[in-house]
């Protein structure tokens, strides 16, 4: 069976798939198999590039045995700065490296053509095309995690930019002079409205150092009133950043996913209406949360890798 090796990189753990790669291009294919591993970081970046080499080849032969023949094709998802044109991971601080020519060096390994993806624009990508924005021509996906990050969505992919930075959003300034960001401006969307920056905000406030998001968005919905000033104030920055991407893209859809986004109408019902204050002349898009939770990397590199069979086949590829 023609299959294709998915695979997402994150900073502790690595998700796996085989997709059949069959069916339309619009769709995700039939998942085969799924496989997690430990990425491995306190072990330093080489052996971090190792253990993706190392999983791809196990999944490629895990696919000759089960299904006849080894994977067509595949893809990877990364976080950090990611060239995907040139197939290399340029730099990511939370695994350490810099430059890794990650496309070639898996292509040598498995013998198959392979995509190389950033993994928010590659979860914006399965989102866009078989999750909560699926028959969207303009989507915006947005990523409320440690940080923020978006995807821009036009007819069925994702916009990387001129230099992959597209979709940056947790890097508009939305409360000029505000809180330092490690981009080295201050008062950036990611330093209020992450899930990061409302735990911090929130154990400051209860004066309890374990105390996090999750935590925040419990007693705001129980009514407390700390917990309401800092999940509003948070809410508040969040749509004063999304109004300036709506501003730009005028998407039709907005999914927001990510771990402050699991607070379900506790965020949600408070973003719509504070969005529909802001907007004047803006179309107000439809703003719904993400389908897919964890797996939209995965699933994302596995359209990626669908994609890259419809541009190879016929031609000889060299790794």
């Amino acid at each position: 069976m023609r299959h294709v090796i998915a695979l997402d990189v994150g900073g502790t753990g690595m998700k796996a798939a085989l997709i059949g790669a069959g069916g339309p291009p619009s769709g995700g294919g039939a998942l085969l198999h799924r496989a997690r591993r430990a990425t491995g970081r306190e072990r330093g970046p080489d052996a971090v590039v190792a253990g993706i080499l190392e999983f791809a080849a196990d999944l490629r032969e895990h696919g000759a045995r089960q299904y006849g023949e080894p994977a067509a094709a595949a893809a990877v998802a990364v976080p950090g700065i990611v060239d995907e044109a040139g197939g290399v991971a340029v730099y990511a601080a939370n695994l350490g490296w810099r430059d890794v020519p990650l496309r070639a060096l898996l292509a040598q390994r498995l013998g198959a053509p392979v995509a190389l993806g950033h993994d928010v624009r590659t979860g914006g990508l399965a989102e866009g095309r078989i999750g909560a924005g699926r028959g969207a021509d303009r989507f915006l996906f947005v990523a409320l995690g440690t940080g923020i990050a978006g995807a821009i969505g036009v007819d069925g992919r994702v916009e990387a930019g001129a230099h992959g930075f597209a979709g940056e959003i947790g890097h508009i300034v939305v409360r000029p002079g505000g809180a330092p960001c490690p981009c080295g401006q201050r008062g950036c969307l990611e330093r209020f409205a992450s899930a990061a920056a409302v735990g911090e905000a929130w154990a400051a406030a209860v004066g309890d150092p374990a105390a996090d998001a999750a935590d925040c968005a419990k007693a705001f919905a129980s009514g407390d009133p700390e917990a309401v000033r800092v999940w509003q104030g948070a809410v508040d920055a969040l749509a004063d950043g999304l109004v300036t991407a709506l501003t730009l893209l005028d998407p039709r859809t907005l999914v927001i996913g990510g771990g402050l986004a699991e607070a379900g109408e506790a965020l949600f019902t408070p973003l719509r209406d504070a969005v529909r204050r802001r907007v004047t002349f803006q179309k107000l898009p439809e703003i719904v949360p993400a389908a897919l939770g964890d797996s939209a990397g995965c699933l994302g590199a596995g359209l990626l890798a669908r994609d890259l069979l419809d541009t190879t086949d016929g031609m000889e590829v060299t790794p």
